[in-house]
C-alpha cells in the first residue's frame, strides 16, 4: 500500500504545529493572569512596526518541496542564486570564507557607527558532515549551530574531541530537553512554557546553567515557530523561577525576501522588544540573533549582535532553507 503523500505529510505536521501554538498560547495566558502586576500592552508597537510597513507573506515556505521552491527558497534569502557559495572542504576554503564574512560584517558595523567586535559569528552547520566540521574547527570555528537536536548530538558526541561548543537553534520538542541539557552551550529558541520548564528541570539535575535566547515570530508567517510579539514580556517574565536558565536575548527569523523593506520591520521589532525587556530588567544583557547569510548586514544595521551564517560559510546546501525552518 502507497505511503502518504508529501502535501498530506505537511498538512498534517502544519495542524500538530498549530495545536501546539495554542496549547502553548493557552499554557502563557494561565502564567499572564499569575503575575502580580498586569503586564504592558505592545501590540500597537507590533502594528506600527510591522503591521503598516510590511507586506503579506508570499506563503511560498508553506508549498511542496519541490526542486522549482528549493531554488526560490535559497534565492529569496540571499538576494541571488545560493549555488553561488561553492562548497568549502579545505582549511584554506574555511579561512576564506569566515574572512569574507568577518569583512562584511566589520562594514556593516561600520556603516551602522557601530563599534568592531559588536557582533558575534555563529556557523550554523546543520547538514554538514562531520569531516568537514573537523576542517572548520581547524580553520577556526568554536562553536557551531545546528537546527535539530539528534543531529545535534550525533555530531557532539562524534566530535567531542574538538574544543568547539555547540547552539541549538532550532525548536526544541519537550521529549528532547534532556539532550539540550546535556550538551549545549546555548539554546536559541526557546518559545513555550513547558520547553523551559523541562529544560530548567534537566538541567538543575545535571547541576549546570544554560545560556538562552526567547525566540519570536517577528514575521507573523504560521510556518515559523516563536512568541507572538505581544507574548514576549509576559513569557519573560516567567523566566526568573526557572533559575538553570540565562535569558541572553531575542532571537528571530525574519521573512523570506529580497525586498529590504519587507525584512527590515522584522529586525527593528525585535529590537523594540529587547528594548522594552531591557527597561523592566527582564533580559540580561539583551543580546539580539538575527540575521543570517541573505540579511545579515542588514540585521546588523538594525542592531544585530549575533548573525547565524550557514551557506556563506560552508557552501550552498541541497535543500531549500523552508525545509529546516521551523524545524521540528
Amino acid at each position: 500500500m502507497p505511503g502518504p503523500s508529501a502535501n498530506s505529510l505537511h498538512r498534517h505536521r502544519h495542524r500538530l504545529r498549530h495545536r501546539h501554538h495554542a496549547r502553548d498560547r493557552a499554557l502563557l495566558h494561565r502564567d499572564r493572569a499569575r503575575l502580580p502586576h498586569a503586564t504592558p500592552h505592545i501590540s500597537s508597537t507590533a502594528r506600527t512596526l510591522v503591521g503598516t510597513e510590511r507586506a503579506a507573506p508570499s506563503g511560498t515556505e508553506r508549498a511542496a518541496k519541490t526542486e522549482h521552491t528549493a531554488k526560490r527558497d535559497n534565492e529569496a534569502m540571499t538576494g541571488s542564486d545560493t549555488t553561488a557559495y561553492s562548497t568549502a572542504r579545505t582549511v584554506e576554503d574555511f579561512t576564506r570564507n569566515l574572512q569574507a564574512v568577518n569583512t562584511r560584517i566589520g562594514a556593516a558595523l561600520q556603516r551602522a557607527g557601530r563599534e568592531p567586535g559588536e557582533v558575534r559569528l555563529l556557523p550554523v552547520s546543520k547538514t554538514v558532515d562531520e569531516d568537514r566540521l573537523r576542517v572548520a574547527a581547524a580553520a577556526g570555528c568554536t562553536m557551531f549551530g545546528e537546527n535539530k537536536v539528534q543531529e545535534a548530538m550525533r555530531k557532539w558526541r562524534n566530535l567531542s574531541d574538538l574544543d568547539v561548543e555547540w547552539s541549538v537553534i532550532g525548536h526544541l520538542q519537550t521529549n528532547k530537553a534532556k539532550d539540550v541539557a546535556e550538551f549545549a552551550a546555548e539554546f536559541q529558541a526557546l518559545d513555550n512554557p513547558r520547553a523551559a520548564a523541562a529544560l530548567d528541570r534537566r538541567l538543575q539535575a545535571l547541576g549546570r546553567q544554560l545560556d538562552v535566547y526567547v525566540q519570536v515570530n517577528t514575521s507573523g508567517e504560521e510556518s515559523k515557530y516563536g512568541l507572538a510579539p505581544d507574548d514576549v514580556i509576559p513569557f519573560l517574565k516567567t523566566l526568573p523561577a526557572y533559575t538553570a536558565l540565562r535569558v541572553r536575548g531575542l532571537m528571530t527569523i525574519a521573512v523570506f525576501s529580497t525586498d529590504p523593506e519587507r525584512v527590515r520591520p522584522c529586525f527593528r521589532l525585535l529590537r523594540s522588544l529587547r528594548d522594552q525587556a531591557r527597561d523592566l530588567d527582564l533580559i540580561g544583557p539583551g543580546e539580539l540573533s538575527m540575521g543570517m547569510s541573505g540579511d545579515y548586514e542588514l540585521a546588523i544595521a538594525e542592531g544585530s549582535t549575533c548573525v547565524r551564517v550557514g551557506q556563506a560559510i560552508f557552501g550552498a546546501r541541497p535543500t531549500p532553507d523552508s525545509q529546516y525552518w521551523p524545524g521540528n
